[in-house]
């Protein structure tokens, strides 16, 4: 088990995806079940740069809004990670992993994301470190 931050703002805890092989539906369906509050906050482990203010945006509109996800806007596109999903819609995501689905993108689709937009978000991020994800060893010199 990683050692997690004391210090954090909000409670922290690790929630593992039952088979390693399952695709990122599963492991959101876990973070879903183990949540203790309303509203999910999903991020990839593989984003170093998050904006905490940006993160905190996701969380408040999907508050104000009551959506069932918000995810960000990135030109035409709505980017599965990070976002937020109201835990009320654990049921479609089960659903979907049920008859094999594995994408996050499809849960946002289904559940009607509400996508926030780029001129927004990048107000507080700038140089857009919140979407950047390390795939690939090139990717870290970017």
């Amino acid at each position: 088990m990683p050692e997690l931050p004391g210090d954090a703002a909000a409670p922290l805890r690790v929630v593992h995806d039952p088979s390693p092989l399952a695709g990122p539906l599963a492991g959101v369906v876990e973070g879903m079940r183990a949540a203790a509050n309303p509203l999910v906050l999903v991020v990839g482990g593989d984003m170093p740069a998050m904006s905490g203010a940006v993160l905190r945006e996701l969380v408040d509109v999907a508050h104000e809004t009551g959506a069932g996800a918000v995810a960000l806007a990135e030109g035409d596109d709505v980017r599965p990670l990070p976002c937020v999903l109201h835990r009320s819609e654990i049921g479609v995501a089960e659903e979907l992993l049920a008859a094999g689905e594995r994408s996050i993108r499809a849960l946002l689709r289904d559940v009607g994301v509400r996508s926030f937009p780029e001129e927004t978000w990048r107000a507080l991020d700038p140089e857009g470190g919140t979407l950047r994800d390390i795939d690939r060893p090139a990717d870290l010199r970017g």
